[in-house]
Formats: structure tokens, C-alpha cells, sequence
């Protein structure tokens, strides 16, 4: 649609639109003229379309950036107290074109930022307002380099406040309300009417701006917070919870990219694997502890503190939790609710990608000490094992072997005991490694790794090693994804790096000579698949695997000249 130049008539409309609108004419509570109706109704399917373009099309966002359509937007977001639809159909553009577009960032002067100011102080209640607070927080997050140091702390403070109270609304709750309202509702609307009844329709009629009369029944009087008119207006009830739990998800969303860095780019990355300098790098910058290149997370004073002051670790482990059975139960009986469903597993799974990304950057105090990592390590294993079978669900097992991975290796570094058994371990792994998603397979192969590593500093666990061993070993071999393979060898250079019952487990596996016929092999595969089927950052992660294995073979071999 960009290259057949949809932008430009799409910018005169949002600019036409936006000049038609009068901040100061009279409320639609009181009055809905036509005029207004259309220029509304008009902006707001202009600005969803602008969204959606702007999204996914970086010369959209150059046209958004070089056109000033940031101050007809905005103009838009000033009827936030009487449009909410349409506010939130603003706040979803800004929201995505203030994301990595540093262009736009001058636009944002005080009268801007005021506008959203004004939004995120908003004292409504409804699951729509919240909603909208919480997209302009993801906003004011995406243009923090326009803020003030001096201001940084507290504007970060107001954002988390804002998501902390969005994820303090019980979604499972809030369905089993909401429907009984519902249904409270619609028995009332199949009631006969009596004659009493149709004259009080008669008597509640609206007056309109050209002293027409409008009849409107008592009870379906229309105001700003009535669904779109282009939706059934008999769903409010449905759509107040779609609400919630968009804002839930964006929160966390949010909340994600609050805790991660930027990674290198791809011509750093490049740069980087084709220097001479590349060994002594991964050299440098492998942890021999872990088997996992050094992280750059970390979180800024503001942000440590501000989700401290709010309880946002608290609030995304209540997430973290399956969804209410009651509520889940309505709507698989309910065709229009069902799809809450979905939204609900969503909010769940991101919740657990946030708590891994807490896990990555946070100090083990700050989560509450070794106990809390304890008393959590047994939460996510009651994750994943509270049902008959293992949950097969993609998005959730990845999300879960995620946190569980980041949560495992936060304790094996501060040498806190874990609480999941081997055969725990190994039946996750089992389950995990036939999964379709290979990030849930380098997430199963990992843990595996840490838990196996653990084990090795232990008394009598030689057998258990040899199971985790050959495990590792058969994943390194027959794995059709690099990256898999890659990190089960890791996972083995990890559990065998060091200790007697590691050596006995090693000896008894043969594992220094399955992986000298191995290595070969390994690097043949790099050198055949690597180029065009993995990025160069896995290029890099490869090649650091690669050099280890040398090493790994090396320092086995010195074990085997070594008398016992």
C-alpha cells in the first residue's frame, strides 16, 4: 500500500480530520452531533490504518516523521476524556512510532508531552482507561531520552506505577463479574415491555444540536465509553476485560524491554567474526563457570528502584500462575468469550518471559534472597508438572524452560540447592527436546547443563551424570538444529568440567572418544549449514563451541595421563 503512495491521502484526511475537530464544543455526554460523529469515527479508522502501516513499514514511519503528523495525532489524544475508543487508537500509533525512531524524538516538545502527561494522570477506572494509561507509558517509556535526568526517576516511577495497578486487577475475577453482568443485562432486555415501559422510551428521547428529537431508548443511552460503533453494542461487558488483558500484555511487553540492553549489531557481530581478534574475544568473554557468554544486562538505578517501590517482581509472579479454572470454564461455554482464552495464556506467558528477564538483571536481595529463588524454583516446577503429562502448549513451554533456565542458573552461580529431583530433570528434557520450537530445546539442553553441573560438585551422583552424559551426547549428535547441538555440547563441557564423580561418569560414557570421532563432524556441519541458514550472532556462538570443544577435548586427554 506504500508504494501505491496510500500515505499521502491518508495524511491530508488525518490533517483534515484533526483540523475539524473543536477541543472546546460541546460534550457527547450531552450532545452527539453529526458532524462530530463523523469526523471522530473517520480519525479513528484513519489513525488504526496509519498503526498498522507505520508498524510493519519504515518508509510509512519516514512519511509520519517528515509530514508532522505527530502534532495531528496528538490533537486527537486531546479527546481522551470524551473519546476513549479513539484515544486508545492514538495511543496505539504513538506507540508504535515512537519505538527505535529517534527522528521523531525533537517533536516531542513540552506542549506534547504535556498531552500525555494529562492522560497518564487520568483518574477514570475503566478497563478502557487503563488500558490507555498504559499504552501511553509504554510511549513516555519509548521517548525517555527526552526527559530531564533530573526527571528520569520519577517519570519512571509513574510508568511502573501505572503498570503495577494493571497488573494488580485479577483477569479471572474480573471474567466471572463481568459475565454474571452480562447476563444480568440481557435478562433484563428480554423483559416484555409494558406500556408503561414504551412510553418512558418516548419521554427519554435526546435532544440533538439541530433541536431534532433523536429517539433513544431509556437504558441504551450512548456516551463516550460505549463500544465503537462499528462493534455490537450489546458487548461492553466482553470488551471492558479485552481490555484488561491488553493492558496486562503490553505491560509486560514493556516491562521486558525495561530490563534488556541493546545487542551489538549485525555489523559489529560481522565485524567481530571475521577479525583476527575473534578467539582472544570469546576467550575473554566466555565464562568458564556457566558456559554462557557474559551478559550486559543490567537495570539503571531508576528502573531497580522504581520496580522495587511498586512490586512489579510480585505483581508478574502472580502472572506467572495458570488462569483462573472458573473463568476459563465460562468462556470455553461462551463462542464470543472464548477467545479470552487465548489472551489469558498470553498474559501468563508473558509474565514468565518477564520474570526470566528480572531473573538475568536483578541482584539475588533484590528477589528476596535465597529462599524466594527456592520457594519459586518449586512454583515453576508445579508449572510443569502439576498435570498428568507434560504441557505441549509451544509458547508456554518455551516461556517456562526460559525462566526456569535463567532462574537455575542464578542459583548454581550463588550456589543455592535446588529443589528439582534428576528424574525431574530428565523427564522435562525428554518432553522437551521433541518439541518443534528450538528454543525450547536449547532451553531443556541448558538446563540440563546447570542442573548437571551442580550434581558433579556432589557425592554419588556418577549415575545420574552418566544418564544427564549420554543424553547430552545424543542430542550433540543427532540434532538437526547447529544452535541445539551447540549448546548440549556446551551443556556437556559444563557437567564434566571438573570433579571425581564427573571423571568416573565420564570414563564409563566414553566420552572422550565420541567426541574426537565428534569434532569433525561438527565442524564440517558449520562449515556446510552455517552460512545463510544461521545469523551471524549464532555464527559467533558456534565458533566459540567450536574452539571449546578443542579445549574441552584437550583438558580430558590430561585427565586420562594424570595416575589416580
Amino acid at each position: 500500500m506504500v508504494t501505491d503512495d496510500i500515505m499521502t491521502p491518508l495524511v491530508a484526511l488525518l490533517k483534515e480530520c484533526s483540523t475539524g475537530l473543536d477541543a472546546n464544543q460541546l460534550s457527547p455526554k450531552k450532545c452527539r452531533g453529526v458532524n462530530k460523529n463523523y469526523i471522530e469515527d473517520i480519525a479513528n479508522e484513519a489513525i488504526n490504518l496509519l498503526w498498522n502501516i507505520c508498524e510493519c513499514n519504515n518508509t510509512a514511519l519516514y512519511i509520519f516523521n517528515k509530514e508532522g503528523c505527530l502534532e495531528a495525532v496528538l490533537h486527537y489524544m486531546k479527546k481522551f476524556a470524551t473519546n476513549v475508543d479513539l484515544a486508545i487508537s492514538v495511543a496505539n500509533c504513538l506507540q508504535a512510532v515512537t519505538e527505535d525512531n529517534p527522528d521523531l524524538l525533537s517533536s516531542f516538545n513540552a506542549s506534547a508531552q504535556q498531552i500525555l502527561e494529562a492522560v497518564m494522570l487520568s483518574p477514570e477506572s475503566t478497563m478502557k482507561h487503563i488500558l490507555l494509561r498504559t499504552l501511553i507509558a509504554g510511549t513516555i517509556w519509548n521517548i525517555k531520552d527526552t526527559i530531564p535526568p533530573g526527571s528520569l526517576g520519577s517519570t519512571v516511577n509513574a510508568i511502573l506505577k501505572i503498570f503495577s495497578e494493571s497488573l494488580a486487577i485479577d483477569a479471572g475475577e474480573t471474567i466471572i463479574r463481568m459475565n454474571e453482568a452480562e447476563k444480568n443485562r440481557l435478562k433484563l432486555a428480554v423483559e416484555p415491555e409494558t406500556e408503561e415501559n414504551m412510553s418512558d422510551t418516548t419521554e427519554n428521547c435526546v435532544l440533538s444540536e439541530d433541536d431534532n428529537m433523536e429517539e433513544i431508548p431509556k437504558g441504551k443511552f450512548r456516551t463516550e465509553n460505549d463500544v465503537s460503533d462499528l462493534l455490537p453494542s450489546d458487548k461492553w461487558e466482553l470488551k471492558e476485560v479485552t481490555a484488561l488483558l491488553t493492558a496486562q500484555q503490553t505491560a509486560l511487553e514493556i516491562i521486558v524491554n525495561m530490563c534488556c540492553s541493546e545487542d551489538p549489531s549485525d555489523d559489529e557481530w560481522e565485524e567481530l567474526s571475521s577479525s583476527d581478534e575473534s578467539d582472544l574475544f570469546m576467550e575473554n568473554s566466555y565464562n568458564e563457570g556457566s558456559g554462557l557468554l557474559l551478559s550486559p544486562l543490567c537495570l539503571s538505578d531508576e528502573v531497580n528502584s522504581a520496580f522495587l517501590n511498586n512490586l512489579i517482581p510480585k505483581k508478574i509472579l502472580e502472572k506467572t500462575a495458570f488462569p483462573n479454572s472458573v473463568a476459563v470454564d465460562i468462556c470455553m461455554h461462551n463462542p464470543s468469550w472464548k477467545p479470552l482464552i487465548k489472551k489469558l495464556n498470553a498474559v501468563q506467558c508473558r509474565a514468565l518471559t518477564c520474570l526470566q528477564s528480572i531473573l538475568l538483571v536483578s541482584d539475588v536481595d533484590c528477589l528476596g534472597g535465597a529462599s524466594a529463588l527456592q520457594s519459586l524454583a518449586q512454583h515453576l516446577s508445579q508449572l510443569i508438572f502439576s498435570k498428568t503429562e507434560l504441557p505441549t502448549d509451544t509458547e508456554f513451554l518455551e516461556a517456562v524452560t526460559s525462566a526456569l533456565r535463567a532462574l537455575l542458573q542464578t542459583m548454581a552461580s550463588k550456589n543455592i540447592s535446588q529443589c528439582m529431583t534428576p528424574e525431574q530433570l530428565l523427564a522435562l528434557c525428554e518432553a522437551g527436546i521433541q518439541s518443534s520450537n528450538a528454543s525450547v530445546r536449547v532451553n531443556v539442553v541448558s538446563i540440563l547443563g546447570i542442573s548437571g553441573s551442580v550434581l558433579a560438585k556432589g557425592q554419588d551422583t556418577a549415575e545420574t551424570l552418566k544418564m544427564i552424559g549420554k543424553f547430552l551426547l545424543e542430542v550433540a549428535m543427532k540434532e538437526s538444529s547447529l544452535v541445539v547441538a551447540g549448546e548440549a555440547l556446551d551443556a556437556l563441557f559444563d557437567v564434566f568440567a571438573d570433579g571425581e564423580e564427573a571423571e568416573r561418569a565420564a570414563l564409563q560414557i566414553k566420552l572422550l572418544s565420541t567426541l574426537k570421532e565428534f569434532q569433525p563432524v561438527f565442524r564440517m556441519r558449520i562449515r556446510k549449514e552455517g552460512k545463510g541458514q544461521y545469523s551471524t550472532d549464532q555464527l559467533c556462538v558456534l565458533d566459540n563451541v567450536k574452539m571449546n570443544l578443542r579445549r574441552f577435548i584437550a583438558y580430558q586427554e590430561t585427565l586420562g595421563k594424570t595416575p589416580t
